[in-house]
């Protein structure tokens, strides 16, 4: 089948992000569905520490190479490729990557299941001095860290598909694991003596299942990989170099996520679990907006990069600050006025107590202050990925990572031994290295004039400042006290959270309309068409 893209049938930036973020959203609510059956099977016992270190070790690895380095690295080449070599050309790099990287990864996960109990301490180095925790996590980490290579391998896949403008497919993808866990969570669990062993195996039985559901769209673009093993091709040397670095610079937020959770198995039985249920509810508008953002925009920028259009390249980028920052702005304010309200609605059922409650509601709040900072992170590191420049992001990512670490214990130490929540400050660093990452990505780009500010900025953020301030005050007339949400039933307290969420959205866009906000100032840059030999549907 012909793999032709036209500038006629290929899908605006808009259209394109609103496809990515209403499979994404579809994603987030089945996860948020997910999690609310975890915190009742497992809650934020000891054992369900274990699970999510367990669980966290390969779906970290997962966003370097699914959602970040490898694509970042990636996509610029297979663009580069499509540009100057066609099909035929295309297909030999999509099976020596294919090879390569199914080849390393399969070995880094035999190298793990061998050494679990080392990858165990490396991770949670504060679960040695518990013996049966110990156990239990390198137990569980032979089971998903298999994971890690099947959900490369599928984001490999995906970007492929991003890449020809299907990008309904890889968005739906990550169904598939919050269903698998779902049901091991509900059919498998009574069927084991430690339900955390059925999640376990849901995460591996989801690998599988997402790798396998992408083969019949690649198919019908007859870009099904056949994995070769040649290191030494163009193309992915090319991959590889760029990869290396990127593998830092573009995952310095989930390096410092992952930093936390190290520091965390230190602090008192709960804390991991505790940041595990805040950073979730965090990620819902990450996940549903920035990264669909950042997924379409990546294919459009390397496009315009390789046919020289550096105005275009810079519109772009414009449009994706904004349209991340109009959502993540009030969605930060709401999370703000709605910790406890929202994580009691979402999991005070079962197994979670209202001390979880209470100290998942202070860790949410710490990351919600840096929202936006990730957010930002995710749509500023493809303007210089897609360029090539790898060691921008690199520099800059050192030194949020070291901020982060400084910030850690400035904030934990004396948290932690005055207050007894140590875990706020590990999300509290967190979000303050992320802004310093984002602002020094920003910095960059507009220093080497990559990136131009539109001209109607300054009335753009005073609309988004006067509709923000609305919400926020209608929501805090409005919201229940704490203890009437710990009282009523659970379709009292749903039916409320819902009922709160449209009457913010309502004001927000009310007073957005007003101060004469359009739907068209939100149209993006049309996307650069490439050359013969693509297809796409952004909804196949």
């Amino acid at each position: 089948m012909s793999a032709d893209l036209t500038e006629k049938n290929r899908p605006g930036l808009l259209r394109s992000s609103a496809v990515v973020g209403t499979m994404t959203m579809l994603s987030r609510v089945l996860g948020l569905a997910r999690d609310v059956i975890l915190a009742a099977v497992i809650g934020a016992s000891a054992n369900a520490d274990a699970f999510f270190i367990a669980f966290k070790i390969p779906n970290f690895l997962r966003r370097l190479f699914a959602e970040g380095a490898f694509a970042q690295a990636f996509v610029p080449v297979l663009a580069e490729c499509r540009e100057e070599g066609g099909q035929a050309a295309v297909r030999a790099l999509i099976d020596r990557v294919a090879g390569v990287l199914g080849g390393v990864l399969f070995l880094l996960t035999a190298l793990t299941l061998l050494a679990a109990p080392l990858v165990a301490g490396l991770f949670a180095p504060g679960y040695i001095a518990q013996p049966e925790k110990f156990a239990l996590t390198a137990d569980l980490i032979r089971i998903t860290f298999p994971y890690l290579m099947l959900i490369s391998l599928t984001g490999m896949c995906g970007a492929i598909l991003n890449s020809y403008g299907r990008f309904a497919v890889p968005a739906f993808t990550p169904v598939l694991l919050n269903l698998s866990l779902i049901g091991a969570s509900l059919l498998a669990a009574p069927y084991f003596a430690e339900p955390a062993f059925a999640l376990a195996w849901g995460v591996l039985f989801a690998g599988f299942i997402q790798l396998l559901f992408q083969m019949p769209f690649l198919y019908r673009l007859d870009l099904v990989p056949r994995p070769r093993w040649e290191p030494g091709h163009p193309g992915v040397r090319q991959v590889m170099t760029l990869m290396i670095p990127a593998l830092f610079g573009v995952s310095v937020s989930q390096l410092n996520l992952l930093f936390d959770t190290v520091l965390a198995s230190f602090l008192p039985t709960g804390s991991v679990s505790w940041l595990y249920y805040s950073d979730r509810l965090t990620e819902l508008p990450l996940g549903v907006f920035a990264i669909a953002v950042a997924t379409v925009i990546m294919p459009t920028l390397a496009g315009h990069k390789s046919a020289a259009r550096e105005e275009d390249y810079s519109k772009t980028l414009d449009w994706a600050v904004r349209s991340v920052l109009l959502v993540g702005v009030p969605a930060s304010l709401a999370l703000l006025i709605l910790a406890e309200p929202i994580l009691i609605s979402l999991f005070h059922y079962g197994a979670l107590s209202e001390r979880d409650i209470a100290m998942s509601a202070l860790s949410l709040r710490a990351y919600t202050l840096g929202l936006c900072a990730f957010m930002l992170i995710k749509v500023l590191a493809p303007g210089f990925y897609a360029r090539q420049d790898m060691v921008t992001p690199v520099r800059i990512g050192i030194r949020a990572m070291v901020a982060n670490m400084v910030l850690n214990v400035i904030f934990v130490v004396p948290l932690m031994f005055y207050f007894g929540i140590g875990h706020v400050g590990l999300a509290l660093a967190t979000s303050l290295s992320a802004f310093l990452n984002a602002g020094l990505l920003w910095k960059g780009l507009l220093r080497e004039g990559v990136y131009q500010f539109d001209p109607l900025w300054r009335r753009y953020l005073i609309r988004l400042a006067i509709a923000c301030a609305c919400m926020g005050a209608a929501l805090a007339v409005v919201t229940p006290e704490q203890g009437l949400w710990l009282d009523w039933h659970w379709r009292q307290r749903a039916m409320t959270i819902v009922g709160l969420c449209m009457v913010g959205l309502a004001v927000y866009l009310s007073v957005l309309w007003v101060a004469g906000l359009r739907l068209a100032e939100l149209r993006a840059p049309a996307p650069v068409a490439p050359k013969a030999g693509s297809d796409s549907d952004a909804s196949a």
